[in-house]
């Protein structure tokens, strides 16, 4: 019997793995795929996930291999208006004052690595987890694979499992909340847009009530996140004339511009109504899931990793108390809904309303934040999701 069984092998169920390890606990992973996907969605770590990652030895690789984006830009479409916030005024706060921009597979990857190098480690690839139970002493899981059946029995299991999480639909845990009517649309591009658009930084909020957009520079190349009709036929806006619509709008130009990457998916606002069932702990997207407007997604499962992986090493170390796992529950699933969810909400309705008939409240209000030192450090403090690791603090 393992201590700990942690269902997913993305950013969140390998992190969650490598902390476990290290405290020299034994830890099986088990995902469903041969190998990790290069999945390119999540490309934001922000300042304290650094800190966290840090702790675990995986910044500096992922800082050798990202971007470093300390300006991010928020701008009105209609009227070419910028404001820029700059991490570099919260510097005595982090050694990272900044947002690095690195796809979420080179996390994966480099977790992994760790992973394979401690013998405490069993990982398993292309095992679908077919179905679990557990009793006051242990979790026993069921995979299937083209071996055949395999069971794991462990002392504590981990979904990590993804916003369609088989775990959490058997637990039949609640999902509440809603799905945006639109869809998101994801180009990526090689061509430097820098050098089209004026005023770009590596992080771009572009508000339009009639086309908002989001301009993310990653290592790989730039991408364009737009939210399009979720009634129509995807084909349509994969479609090279559709792709081609979209940039000429965006540059004023007929240049033809080529992507790598397209890709299209709805977006989600919900949180599950509860994070802990016994033996079992939910963590990430199986827990949680939000807009991406912001990059919270990534990184509140990172911070939902560390919250919990502290009160399992209390427990399986040190006998701590299983009601650490209700404290995770609380201080987790309190800040999904008074943070994660608060703030992609406003965020994704601010980019879609372009400010609307706010527009000049909305562009005074941004103007006086960016005018005023105290006010700039409490939008970066909290868009930087300090704030949210000090509320969770709060939560007894």
């Amino acid at each position: 019997m393992t201590d700990v069984l942690i269902v997913g092998c993305g950013p969140v169920g390998s992190v969650c793995a490598l902390m476990l390890a290290q405290a020299g606990i034994d830890v099986t992973v088990v995902d469903r795929v041969q190998e990790p996907p290069m999945d390119l969605r999540a490309s934001t770590i922000h300042p304290p996930t650094l800190e966290m990652l840090d702790s675990i030895g995986l910044a500096e690789p992922l800082i050798a291999q990202g971007l470093k984006a300390p300006v991010y830009t928020f701008r009105d479409r209609a009227t070419d208006t910028t404001f820029r916030l700059d991490m570099a005024e919260i510097s005595d706060r982090t050694r990272y004052p900044f947002r690095l921009q690195c796809e979420q597979y080179k996390l994966v990857q480099a977790a992994t690595a760790e992973l394979e190098k401690l013998s405490n480690v069993t990982m398993i690839f292309g095992a679908e987890l077919r179905s679990f139970e557990q009793d006051d002493a242990r979790v026993r899981a069921t995979f299937g694979s083209v071996d055949g059946d395999r069971i794991v029995e462990a002392r504590y299991m981990i979904a990590a499992d993804g916003a369609s999480s088989l775990v959490r639909q058997t637990l039949g845990i609640d999902f509440g909340g809603f799905t945006y009517p639109e869809a998101y649309l994801c180009y990526s591009t090689m061509l430097p847009l820098e050098e089209r658009i004026s005023g770009l930084s590596l992080v771009n909020y572009i508000s339009d009530p009639n086309e908002w957009l989001v301009l993310l520079r990653a290592p790989s190349a730039w991408r364009v996140l737009l939210s399009v009709d979720a009634e129509n036929d995807p084909q349509e806006y994969m479609s090279d004339a559709f792709k081609d619509a979209v940039f000429r709008r965006l540059l004023n130009s007929d240049e033809p511009v080529e992507t790598v990457h397209r890709t299209i998916y709805r977006i989600h606002q919900r949180v599950a109504s509860r994070f802990v069932e016994g033996r079992i702990c939910l963590v990430g997207d199986s827990a949680h899931v939000n807009s991406p407007i912001g990059g919270y997604g990534m990184n509140g499962g990172i911070h939902d990793a560390f919250n919990l992986i502290d009160k399992l090493r209390a427990i399986l170390l040190d006998g701590g108390p299983a009601d650490l796992l209700g404290l995770y529950d609380r201080q987790r699933r309190g800040i999904a809904h008074s943070f994660v969810q608060a703030q992609t909400m406003d965020n994704t309705r601010a980019m879609k309303e372009g400010w609307g008939s706010r527009r000049d409240s909305q562009s005074a209000g941004m103007a006086d934040v960016v005018a005023d030192p105290v006010k700039r450090r409490e939008a970066l403090y909290k868009q930087s999701m300090f704030k949210s690791l000090d509320d969770e603090r709060e939560i007894a």
